[in-house]
């Protein structure tokens, strides 16, 4: 009994911790710094100058062991007196800025997906943001054009592509963008010309920077951002950016020709990612570039050139959504992108059958109720097992109370009553707990699938729910609170006041108060929730409310 209460006060308190903690950030003040994200940076606060000016000229070649040469890249076409071009290549669901500097993607929109009203925004050089995909060509002993160097020689847009070219010492490398109809996947074609009169044998390289700002949606939940690799061998890994910069990351082992694989920067909702193509050996490098800039990149092997001869080698670039359909037709293992963690082999199970769901009734909101009713029925012999575990307990209450009072200095001969009686009553005091048990790693990966599923992101169930991504706002909006208050959380109380009401109430009057509080402090929680996470649990609270009571009447204990 002590310990229960002990941790009945840790999560009380943790409770109240939290949403003080929330009420902080809602006023625009700083989080504690219990809650303070490692690498999370004041979007107000002024960025250092060098990561966003000097971007271009910090060393990035790479050496045949994927390694940082400490040598600037030097060459003729970047001057100051350089003209610098950007083309722009759109269609139904993306857009993105090309500049001529590295044929580098600076820029991109999701029109299809807003924040704030306006379109979703991924690559960006703006507002003390540094994101880009770029590549270029490194050989051992030979500068080659790169992301540094001006591609001025064929700059060439039209219809849906783009062409960019530079030439230095020799070789030429020409870009082809190719952005086709309602596709988040650039395709890309590289073409390496040997104008020399020696063979080379150069490296191919691509790869995404990124600083290491993180949007911190809530402090009662929280979701990955940077980068993630995957190889056949390793399958998916994610490298956090303090192991980048502490240098803790273990790089995966050389791909060979024919293994699949690909680097991504993912965050929540979104991703981008480079897919070479598998024809070459590949090899994966990490790197801080500067203060807060960081970037992922693989490096292809390319097959001698002889002199005069031309080489082209084809890749895809994804900048979109994490949406499950699409995920899957991107490259083999995209789909792990969408990271459950330990509980995938459960949870995509489950948003599979809310996908099929939708596909019949065509809400979301409605999708996330038939899946829980579903998941209930599947539980019933497990929830009714415990229901009556409870219900008996309620029944031996008033002895319980009677016997605490009997032996209230003497702990020990307490306890044995108590066994005594749970014993003659054929009562088993944990009944009641592990059945809960089995049921609540798929719980935790329900909660997971609703936390991630981009497909929630803008998705109105009923009446003022219009976001199931988003925590219910209609009080505080009716009254202009800057906290989220709404219906959905306030439900949420109801229903978790009446399961206490139900249950058995403890003996310790202390711990009785705890319990009675509970379901207010989580409710306050549940208002920084997504509508979709508190309609999730209003139904399972509902439904277990009706079990309950059901089971109490018929073992005839009072519903108090």
């Amino acid at each position: 009994m002590d310990i229960r209460k002990t941790l009945l006060w840790v999560v009380f308190s943790v409770s109240g911790i939290m949403l003080f903690n929330n009420y902080q950030i809602s006023n625009g003040q700083n989080p504690l710094p219990l809650f303070a994200p490692p690498q999370a940076t004041n979007p107000n606060s002024p960025k250092q100058e060098s990561a966003n000016t000097n971007i271009s000229s910090v060393p990035q070649v790479i050496d045949q062991k994927a390694k940082v040469i400490d040598a600037p890249i030097n060459s003729v076409e970047t001057t100051q007196d350089t003209p610098s071009k950007t083309l722009v290549l759109k269609n139904d669901l993306l857009e993105i800025e090309i500049s001529n500097k590295g044929g580098t993607i600076t820029h991109s929109i999701l029109k299809k997906h807003t924040e704030n009203k306006q379109p979703v925004v991924l690559f960006n050089t703006e507002k003390q943001t540094t994101y880009l995909a770029r590549s270029g060509l490194t050989a051992v002993g030979l500068e080659l054009p790169n992301h540094n160097d001006i591609f001025l020689d064929k700059v060439i847009q039209k219809d849906q592509q783009v062409v960019f070219s530079a030439t230095k010492n020799g070789v030429t490398l020409e870009k082809k963008y190719t952005l086709e109809p309602n596709s988040y996947v650039i395709k890309v074609e590289n073409k390496i010309t040997n104008q020399t009169a020696n063979p080379i044998s150069p490296y191919l390289y691509a790869e995404l920077v990124k600083d290491s700002n993180i949007v911190v949606e809530s402090q009662f939940y929280s979701t990955f951002t940077g980068p993630a690799i995957y190889t056949d061998k390793q399958k998916y890994k994610e490298v956090d950016f303090n192991d980048i910069e502490k240098k803790k990351y273990k790089l995966p082992e050389p791909q060979e020709a024919g293994e699949s694989g690909w680097i991504a920067m993912v965050q929540h909702y979104f991703a981008t990612a480079w897919i070479p193509n598998p024809e070459s050996s590949r090899e994966v490098y990490f790197d801080k570039l500067d203060k807060n800039l960081y970037r992922v990149g693989v490096k292809s092997a390319i097959a001698p050139i002889a002199p005069g001869a031309s080489f082209s080698q084809k890749s895809k670039l994804f900048v979109g959504p994490e949406e499950d359909e699409l995920l899957h037709q991107v490259a083999p293992g995209f789909d792990l992108i969408k990271d459950y963690g330990y509980l995938t082999i459960i949870a995509k199970p489950l948003f599979w059958v809310m996908m099929q769901i939708h596909q019949v009734v065509q809400n979301w909101g409605w999708a996330i109720i038939i899946l829980t009713i579903f998941i209930k029925i599947i539980f019933f012999p497990l929830s009714a097992a415990s229901y009556k575990s409870m219900a008996r307990m309620k029944e031996v209450q008033p002895r319980l109370v009677q016997m605490k009072e009997q032996y209230k200095n003497e702990p020990q001969k307490l306890n044995q009553a108590m066994m005594t009686m749970y014993k003659q009553e054929k009562i088993n005091p944990l009944g009641g707990c592990l059945p809960v048990l089995i049921q609540i790693p798929v719980f935790i990966s329900l909660y997971w699938v609703l936390l991630l599923s981009v497909e929630m992101r803008g998705a109105p169930w009923l009446g003022w729910i219009h976001d199931l991504s988003k925590p219910d706002t209609l009080l505080s909006d009716l009254v202009g609170l800057s906290i989220p208050i709404g219906i959905l959380p306030i439900i949420m109380a109801v229903s978790m006041y009446i399961q206490t009401k139900l249950n058995p109430t403890p003996p310790d009057p202390i711990q009785a108060k705890v319990m009675l509080y509970m379901p207010l402090a989580f409710s306050l929680m549940f208002f920084f929730f997504p509508s979709g996470l508190v309609l999730y649990y209003i139904v399972n609270n509902v439904l277990s409310i009706g079990q309950q009571w059901q089971i109490n009447k018929m073992f005839g204990v009072k519903n108090s």
